[in-house]
């Protein structure tokens, strides 16, 4: 299997949100690739210009970061054109990697544009952003410059690039390769799930997660009896409940149940809104502490004083 580590520059409305195309508000102007053999060594790269069909012109804040401006737009392909000879190039066996979640998402987005999307289901696929942040607490989920300076790599090449960017993105990889990674994947949710039989339980090192399928309303997906219920992370036995769930937000919801074997977990929900309109979960149980248990239990009441002070003050 190889590893495709890419990186994409795109534009928007240079004339402001009002004016952009609600199908498209980023369009790729860049698509620029790594691609990794399963012993993590360089084996190829993929590099083209996008000749733009909706944004001609490049946004202020867009032109201030990148090295090149309309002139070399102009010479691009278009974007239907790259993207069949990007997947070509990417072949059948392997799994992406990028610097954090959006350029999965604009990919699909201009591949939908085009009527040309393929992935139709989550996938999985390595966010070496957030796989940087575990190992490098500290900096957190920083930006690419950012992190390549802390790990001390060559800086010859511009940033804002994106065959430049996805090679740093890449030998950040390589570096990261010699750590655990064979249960660090995520998945990419720009697709739910399409039915039950679909739904994803993923189980890894340090916590488990369920993407569940669609659904028409927000209340039927919490009424749902296998969302609401929690397994432990580690041995899959039901986990006794000791904070029920309850709301910090519209769309996130907190519980805490307890494993014989394996202690404290919080399960978390947070409700998202596929490209279809359909109301779907990402469910994660991680183990926490006694004490985390407490904080949980202190944040449940918080909240529910604060409701019952605003109830009243109506």
């Amino acid at each position: 299997m190889n590893y495709i580590i890419f990186d994409l520059e795109w534009n928007q409305c240079s004339k402001g949100p009002e004016f952009e195309n609600p199908r498209l508000p980023f369009e790729i102007i860049e698509i620029g690739a790594v691609k990794l053999n399963n012993a993590f060594e360089v084996v190829d790269e993929f590099s083209s210009i996008v000749k733009p069909r909706i944004y001609k012109h490049l946004h202020n804040h867009i032109r201030q970061m990148l090295n090149y401006d309309e002139t070399l737009l102009k010479t691009g392909k278009p974007f239907d054109m790259v993207c069949r000879e990007f997947m070509k190039w990417c072949d059948t066996d392997y799994i992406f990697g990028t610097w954090g979640t959006s350029d999965l998402i604009q990919l699909q987005k201009n591949m939908d544009y085009y009527y040309m999307n393929k992935f139709a289901e989550p996938f999985k696929y390595y966010d070496i952003q957030s796989i940087f942040a575990e190992y490098y607490p500290d900096l957190g989920a920083c930006k690419l410059q950012k992190a390549v300076e802390a790990m001390d790599l060559p800086t010859e090449e511009a940033f804002h690039s994106a065959i430049n960017d996805a090679r740093y993105t890449a030998q950040i990889f390589q570096h990261l390769s010699k750590k655990n990674l064979h249960d660090q994947y995520s998945y990419d949710c720009y697709h739910e799930p399409k039915d039950k039989d679909s739904e994803i339980f993923s189980f890894h090192r340090a916590y488990s997660e369920h993407i569940t399928r669609g659904f028409d309303q927000r209340s039927e997906l919490m009424a749902d009896k296998e969302i609401t219920s929690q397994r432990c992370y580690k041995c899959k036995r039901r986990l006794s409940k000791k904070i029920k769930w309850f709301s910090y937000g519209q769309n996130s919801f907190l519980s805490v149940g307890r494993c014989w074997y394996h202690g404290y977990q919080k399960g978390i929900i947070k409700i998202k809104i596929s490209n279809t309109g359909k109301f779907f979960a990402i469910k994660k149980t991680i183990p926490i502490t006694k004490s985390e248990v407490e904080d949980i239990r202190s944040r449940q009441i918080a909240l529910r004083e604060k409701r019952r002070e605003k109830r009243k003050s109506r």
